[in-house]
């Protein structure tokens, strides 16, 4: 059942059991995998994204719960799933495609780093939640940077150019408007919440390169870039910051190729409401510049989520292949994404999309895929085909033996810090430091001064008094003496008596 020209979805349940196909040459066009959560929509992201690897075609999916990392391993299909193939006509050969583990914290992959530079003001402003006039500020410390030749690599570099921007605000602001130290010190805390996160790993260098994502193996698969996501999903602005970063990455540094015969690069985007969830006009309407012009440079964006209600209608109104589970509509606001859904399929008179939306099974989805010509075929009912891939995730021992045999094992792994912006600065304040004057004395110094002095004139009054006081008991002890000498002299006479008293006084003064 497989076929060159395109992925493999499934069978159509009509009267002909057409297979759907997704192009290849179509891929380019976007689309959307959505439906509850356990109606099978991870499984079909493993189908196509081993088909676009099978196809020479590299790809970048999120795992935001483990699961997708099977697709590392041979399957080891269960009669139910042999079962549904010979249904298919399909021949289930168990194998794996070839796999590149990443990870944003560096646990369960090779680390994926980017510079604060290239993240740039906007995304930065919303990953740290800014409001207009601190984002405006944001901006002015990119300006300033930019001007001095000072790199912004990670969060060192960006604290450290804020304190720069606050001890020269006067001047700054002169140029470039005002700079509030209240505004700095804000943008401050915010990043220290961030860095918090675990964000601080994720800033430096060796920064990511895209053309380490984009590669196929010797045998001509393209590699599948599995980034773990369970842990980053803890954090949402980060997860969906870097995603729409990488794809901003990829529209910047590509050139145009039109429409290719199939993608240059597949960009899976799991749990796609993260990235519009309170995100402002400015940023939802750099989502829909990237997604409507990224398909020029030959690269396909798939938004996985729940429901199509999830995805602004501009944005959706860019996703030509669709494969949709089943929806549950229990609340309005279900019943109103289930409509919305429903409305977006291209008719089938054979059945009702709505009903049909809430009656598929496991592994089954309505399917509205582009055909040659770029227009949304019909809306069949298909059974999803199996994959030939784990259905499950991979051990940690496997895991491990995959990441140390990966094409990039040693590039990232460790971590790099040249000198930058921090750097630079900190050694400015240094060397102004030493050639500056010393400061004039403060009130206190001046009174520890005096102080001392006072504390110096009152020592050496107390020698005196210790002096005079040894020289009056010296002068008593003389009188002593001679009080003693007395009586001698006149029974003894004065000759002996005198002798006496001299040896008593030499005795007395060499004391």
């Amino acid at each position: 059942m497989a076929d060159p020209t395109g992925a493999f979805v499934g069978q159509a349940q009509n009267a002909d059991k057409s297979p759907e196909l997704l192009l290849y040459g179509r891929a380019n066009r976007h689309g959307v995998v959505a439906g509850a959560t356990g109606t099978g929509k991870t499984i079909t992201l493993q189908i196509l994204a081993q088909a676009f690897s099978d196809a020479g075609v590299p790809v970048f999916a999120a795992d935001v719960k483990g699961d997708l990392s099977g697709i590392a391993m041979p399957g080891q299909p269960n009669d139910k799933l042999l079962a549904r193939a010979q249904t298919l006509g399909l021949d289930l050969q168990p194998a794996a495609a070839p796999v590149v583990f990443w990870d944003l914290f560096g646990q369960k992959g090779h680390p994926i780093r980017a510079t604060i530079s290239e993240m740039g003001p906007l995304l930065l402003a919303r990953m740290l939640d800014l409001n207009d006039v601190q984002e405006g500020v944001l901006n002015i410390a990119f300006s300033v940077a930019d001007k001095e030749g000072l790199l912004l690599l990670d969060l060192a570099d960006l604290r450290a150019m804020l304190k720069y921007l606050s001890d020269n605000s006067k001047e700054i602001g002169a140029t470039y408007g005002q700079v509030s130290p209240t505004t700095i010190a804000t943008i401050q805390r915010n990043l220290l919440a961030l860095e918090n996160q675990g964000a601080a790993q994720f800033f430096g260098e060796p920064a990511l390169r895209l053309e380490d994502m984009m590669r196929t193996n010797i045998a001509g698969k393209g590699y599948v870039n599995v980034l773990a996501a369970d842990q980053l999903m803890q954090t949402p602005k980060l997860y969906s910051t870097f995603l729409l970063w990488l794809m901003s990455e990829l529209f910047e540094q590509l050139p145009e190729v039109g429409d290719p015969d199939k993608p240059r690069l597949v960009f899976f985007f799991d749990e796609a409401h993260l990235l519009f969830d309170e995100a402002s006009k400015a940023l939802q309407d750099k989502i829909e510049q990237v997604v409507r012009l990224i398909r020029s440079k030959g690269v396909g964006i798939y938004f996985v989520t729940q429901n199509p209600a999830d995805v602004p209608d501009d944005v959706l109104g860019q996703l030509g292949n669709r494969v949709q589970h089943a929806l549950r509509a229990y609340t309005p606001a279900e019943q109103k994404g289930l409509k919305s859904a429903a409305a977006s399929f291209r008719a089938n008179p054979a059945f009702d999309t709505m009903e049909a939306l809430q009656q598929l099974g496991v592994g089954e989805a309505l399917v509205s895929l582009l055909d040659a010509k770029g227009a949304p075929t019909v809306t069949e009912r298909t059974l999803i085909r199996p994959p030939a891939s784990r259905m499950g995730p991979v051990t940690d021992a496997e895991r491990a033996q995959i990441i140390a045999a990966s094409p990039v094992a040693g590039v990232y792994d460790k971590a790099v810090d040249r000198e930058s912006a921090f750097e630079v600065l900190s050694g400015r304040l240094a060397a102004a430091a030493a050639s500056a004057p010393p400061p004039p004395p403060t009130a206190e110094d001046k009174a520890a001064q005096r102080a001392a002095v006072q504390a110096e004139k009152d020592a050496e009054r107390q020698r005196l008094a210790d002096e005079k006081a040894k020289q009056k008991a010296q002068a008593e002890m003389v009188k002593n003496v001679e009080r003693v000498a007395v009586p001698i002299i006149r029974s003894v006479g004065i000759a002996i008596a005198g002798s006496l008293v001299r040896g008593l006084l030499g005795n007395t003064r060499r004391r």
